[in-house]
């Protein structure tokens, strides 16, 4: 006899690619500390596409692998919101093209130009010189951790 299922999601087969689904949101925030008396005030319906997506046509979604990033609170299998309009400036996360492989990193400065940085000790900065075949294709301005 397989084990039951504790918890089964219900996916649409077809997702709307702007979603008109909202949510309500509640004008009382949640302590993380001492906990206080909660509310039963909705403040309004919560679009998560409009708080999460500010620019459609730049943003695009994917999936993280790995745990080079776990420092700053990306962890393998989570979703991230990549905006392709943003400026990729030193000390913003970014995704980038490496050789023709994908990876996530903070873009900092090295000592001959710019490199990219892990949020784990156990991974070394990757020095991007003229020989680097790199194209930054978005800054992560989101992260979706389930937990």
């Amino acid at each position: 006899m397989a084990p039951a299922a504790a918890l089964v999601i219900a996916r649409p087969a077809q997702r709307p690619m702007h979603p008109t689904n909202t949510f309500p949101l509640f004008a009382a925030r949640v302590e993380a500390g001492f906990p206080s008396p909660a509310d039963d005030y909705i403040d309004r319906a919560l679009d998560l596409h409009e708080e999460l997506v500010p620019r459609p046509a730049a943003t695009f979604f994917v999936r993280a692998r790995g745990e080079s990033m776990i420092g700053a609170g990306i962890h393998d299998g989570d979703l991230l919101v990549v905006d392709r309009s943003m400026a990729p400036v030193p000390g913003r996360v970014v995704i980038a093209a490496l050789d023709g492989a994908l990876t996530i990193k903070r873009l900092g400065r090295g000592k001959n130009g710019l490199r990219l940085e892990a949020e784990n000790e156990a991974y070394p900065p990757i020095e991007v010189g003229e020989e680097t075949d790199a194209r930054i294709w978005g800054v992560v301005t989101s992260v979706i951790h389930a937990v």
